[in-house]
Parts: structure tokens; C-alpha cells; sequence
């Protein structure tokens, strides 16, 4: 027998759909565009539709081309132009409608922890569109970032995919190195993330910088030092920004094997969507993790 609905506060919240009229929300892609890029971009969106109904989502390339990669400013300046269509027609049919104000898109860079030459390219971007955008923070530190470092490490082998049963895995790493990328403020940003992932793991987590040179070899041997023998690189990263070659480059520099980036993992769709409801003020309930068994 289904169980009668509970009165007060006891209910479920009421599914939230995006407000009549709100701003799109604009994913920033960095790196050189792809049809990997793409296929990720849009299975994050998708995701992010899914969570709000009614959202005008779209996918802007740092480094578009106009044809096939759409531009963060092209696809700034579409929204706002088709925003503004939009009402005119509303108001050509008699419909009374207000005003749009406010922002004409919300900005939400796709990147796991800051990297100012990458944000301050974005930021260029939103400025060069001549578009009332609002630019949002990067997607991190955030517990569920930690949960999928988790998740891609069990998937190459190298953590136990479920840290109360009691199995082993031989190639589990007894020490992690959290790659990241721009400079000593990234490091700190991912730290924060690595705390959270050495919880999980019950394993000494260490961030370091792809981009600053020995600064991988200098944290595998800190690690070592301290005891670990069998050294994971993970990469605190969602794929689009990263370098290619640099990850193996840095995995070989270590010493150790190394996981795949963050990528499509459902998770960041629901952080983007955090990211755009925070800046409008609309409150949902916030993203949570898979519950640990």
C-alpha cells in the first residue's frame, strides 16, 4: 500500500523549475574544442536540464570557432538577442509581460578549482560580448568532487570502490597525488578537496601543480618519505582543460599509474546547476553524494 503523505513539514519539497523569463545558463568550456569536448559539455547540460525544468541551458567554447564550436561571446550575444526577440513578440501579441532584467545569461566556467589565466580569458569574453552575463565561481572544493576522484581511482584499479566492506584491492595507492593545474592558489583549492578525499580513502592526499616543474616528483617523494609505497596520480581535473600529453607526462615523472579525469561525471551537472540557482538566489536543494554503504 503506498504510505499516506505526511502532513507539515514532513513533505517533500516541491519540485523547482526555473522562474518565467530567468537568464540561460552558459557553460564555459575551456581547451581546444572536440567532439569529446562536446559529447561531455552536453552530457553535463543535459544533466543540468533534467534537475531544473524549464532551463535554458547552452554551451560556449573558450576557444570556439564560430562554426562547429560556438564562442562564449557568440553564444552570450545569441542568448541576450533572443531573450530581447522574445519579449518584443510577446508584447507585438498583446501578451503583458515584464521587462526582462537582470542578467541575460549566467556564466558557469567548467573547471574543478580556479585558474586565473583560464578565468581571466572567460572573464574576457563575457566582456567582450557586451552581454549583462553574471560569471560564477569554478565547481570546487566541493565533497563531491572528492567523491569522484574516488569513484575514477576504483575505476582504474587503484581504491577499494567501497571503503566498509571488507575486501582489498591489490593495486590499491597508499598514497595519492592530487594533480591540478594553475599555480599555488589551484594547489590550495584542490588541498581542500583532498582532505575531503583522504577521509574517504583513509589514505594521505597531496596536491601539486602539472604546470610548475619537479612539482609532481617533489610531492611523489614527500610521499614516500612519509611511508607510502604505492603512489596513485589523480587528476583533479575535468578533461577539457588538460594539456594533452601532460598527465602521462607527470604519471611517469611520479613513478605510479594514474587515473582518468573527472569527465562527464553526473555530479558536475548538478554543481553548474548549484552554481546558476546561487547566483539567481533560487534555492534547491543542494547536490548530495551517493550515500556510502
Amino acid at each position: 500500500m503506498p504510505r499516506p503523505r505526511q502532513p507539515g513539514r514532513h513533505r517533500r519539497p516541491e519540485p523547482l523549475a526555473a522562474p518565467e523569463g530567468a537568464p540561460a545558463l552558459v557553460l564555459a568550456v575551456p581547451g581546444t574544442p572536440s567532439a569529446a569536448t562536446r559529447s561531455l559539455a552536453e552530457e553535463l547540460v543535459s544533466i543540468a536540464r533534467s534537475e531544473l525544468p524549464g532551463l535554458e541551458a547552452r554551451i560556449g567554447y573558450v576557444d570556439g570557432d564560430e562554426d562547429e564550436f560556438p564562442s562564449l561571446r557568440s553564444v552570450l550575444a545569441r542568448a541576450a538577442e533572443e531573450r530581447t526577440d522574445r519579449y518584443e513578440q510577446a508584447k507585438a501579441a498583446g501578451v503583458e509581460v515584464s521587462e526582462p532584467e537582470g542578467p541575460a545569461a549566467v556564466v558557469v566556467p567548467l573547471l574543478a578549482g580556479p585558474d586565473n589565466a583560464l578565468l581571466r580569458r572567460v572573464r574576457q569574453a563575457v566582456m567582450d560580448s557586451r552581454v549583462a552575463a553574471e560569471l560564477t565561481d569554478v565547481l570546487g572544493p566541493h565533497p563531491l568532487l572528492a567523491e569522484a576522484l574516488h569513484v575514477r581511482l576504483s575505476e582504474a584499479g587503484l581504491a577499494r570502490a567501497d571503503r566498509a566492506r571488507l575486501f582489498t584491492v591489490a593495486t590499491a595507492a597508499d598514497g595519492i597525488i592530487l594533480a591540478t593545474v594553475g599555480g599555488d592558489e589551484a594547489v590550495q583549492a584542490a588541498g581542500i578537496t583532498g582532505m575531503l578525499l583522504a577521509a574517504r580513502l583513509a589514505v594521505p592526499v597531496m596536491a601539486a601543480a602539472l604546470d610548475e616543474e619537479g612539482a609532481i616528483a617533489n610531492i611523489a617523494e614527500q610521499l614516500r618519505s612519509s611511508g607510502s609505497q604505492q603512489l596513485a596520480l589523480a587528476p583533479y581535473l575535468i578533461g577539457p582543460e588538460l594539456d594533452a600529453g601532460l598527465l602521462d607526462a607527470a604519471a611517469k615523472e611520479a613513478g605510479c599509474p594514474a587515473a582518468e579525469a573527472l569527465g562527464p561525471y553526473p555530479a558536475l551537472g548538478k554543481l553548474a546547476l548549484a552554481r546558476y540557482t546561487s547566483a539567481l538566489g533560487i534555492a534547491p536543494q543542494q547536490p548530495q553524494g551517493a550515500p556510502v554503504r
